[in-house]
This record gives structure tokens, sequence and C-alpha cells, in this order.
């Protein structure tokens, strides 16, 4: 491969990002069908840590991953 070439957004920043947002999504999935919207929106605002507050955070974790996976590449010369 030449040197000049860059795999943009191919690589572990990604690929965590990746891996934490699809696990945040199905833990927010999963907690809305088990339990419906409205409980799912009453334990996000309430004062204490929940799975769906961990599982936003790990969704902001994620997409914070793959926006630095995705930044400007400098080439070394």
């Amino acid at each position: 491969m030449s040197h000049e070439y860059y795999r943009r957004g191919r690589n572990w920043f990604t690929a965590i990002g990746t891996l934490f947002s699809v696990v945040a999504g199905i833990g927010l999935i999963r907690q809305l069908i088990i339990w419906g919207p409205e409980f799912v929106q009453d334990f996000l605002f309430n004062g204490e840590i929940t799975n769906e507050k961990v599982s936003m955070a790990m969704l902001g974790f994620g997409i914070f991953m793959i926006a630095l996976g995705f930044r400007k590449h400098e080439q070394k010369i």
C-alpha cells in the first residue's frame, strides 16, 4: 500500500466507538421492549444511576470515539 494513502476511519478508535454504540443500543432497545417508553423515560430523568443513563453515556462515548477515528490524519514525511 502506498504511504500517501491513509485508510480514514479504519482504526481502533472507530472500532471501539462502534462497539460501545452497538452495546449501548442493544441495552436501550432491550429496556424499551421490556419496560416500554414511559418507564424508560422515567428511568432516564430520575435522580438515581440507572442502566439507561449508563447506556446513554456509552452511546455518547461511542460517538465521540467514532469522531476521533474520522479526524484528519497528518502524514509523516
